[in-house]
Order: structure tokens, then sequence, then C-alpha cells
């Protein structure tokens, strides 16, 4: 076969370091942008990101040849070293370590879009701490509780 073909939606959660309620709402999208051109420089095709206080949902196809573990440093780093730069969010502390990834099937990506787009009215009904062991959950992955506080 002379060319790769992948069909790999990514659902991608990550908190801020210590879960602290540093992304304010003032300044969000700048960073949501700014995090859609770190994909289009790794040629990953983004289709919705959202971020609120203290976590951000990603909704995205990686490029083939860009690993799952370096897509998440890369955004991770460019958009910390972004934050403190145009000190963008006030006492910045940078990115939990680690990461949640779902990986779905296309036809669950309309659905994905909204659930990110909806993130704020979401959060208003259920904790950051509850939705991870949600999707968790649904996606079979055990986990310690330990590991998510």
């Amino acid at each position: 076969m002379a060319n790769t073909f992948t069909q790999l939606l990514y659902h991608i959660v990550f908190s801020t370091k210590d879960r602290l309620p540093l992304i304010l709402p003032a300044r969000k999208d700048e960073l949501c942008r700014y995090i859609w051109g770190i994909n289009k420089k790794l040629d990953c095709h983004l289709y919705r990101i959202n971020a609120v206080e203290d976590h951000a949902h990603i909704v995205t196809h990686i490029h083939s040849t860009v690993a799952l573990a370096e897509y998440i440093k890369k955004v991770k780093n460019a958009a910390t070293a972004w934050i403190r730069r145009g000190s963008v969010f006030p006492g910045w502390r940078g990115w939990q370590d680690g990461y949640a990834a779902f990986t779905h099937s296309i036809g669950e990506k309309e659905r994905l879009i909204e659930y990110v787009k909806n993130q704020q009215a979401h959060h208003k009904r259920e904790s950051f701490v509850d939705e991870l062991k949600r999707l968790l959950a649904e996606a079979k992955i055990k986990f310690d509780e330990k590991y998510l506080l």
C-alpha cells in the first residue's frame, strides 16, 4: 500500500496544575485559538476545543506521523509558554501531568463536538472529577481514584 490511511477521532481532556481555576473566561477563547494554531502546525485536524476554569477538551484527528503523547506534550508546552509570555492567566502554574484520551467512531463526531461546545453549561451540573470518572467508566478504563484528585 503506497499511502497511510487513518480514521482516529480523539476526545482529549487535560486539566490545569492542581486543578486550579486559572483559565479565566475573558481570555479562554484566545487560549482555544492558540491551541487551534498548534494543531494546524502539527498538521492535525481540530474539530472543536473548549475550556472551563480548570480543564480543556479537544476533539481532533491527529496526523498519522504524530504520536498521541507527543501531541499532548507539544500542545501543553506551547500553550504554557504562550500563557506565560503574555501573562494571559495570572498565577498560571501549568497543566497537570497526564491526560485522558478516548477514540471514537466518526459517526460520533457531531455528538462530541456538541458535548465539547457546551462545557460551560455542562459543568453547572457536573464537576470535572465526576465528569472524568464518568468518561473513564464509559470507556471501560480502570482507574484508581487517588490519581484523579
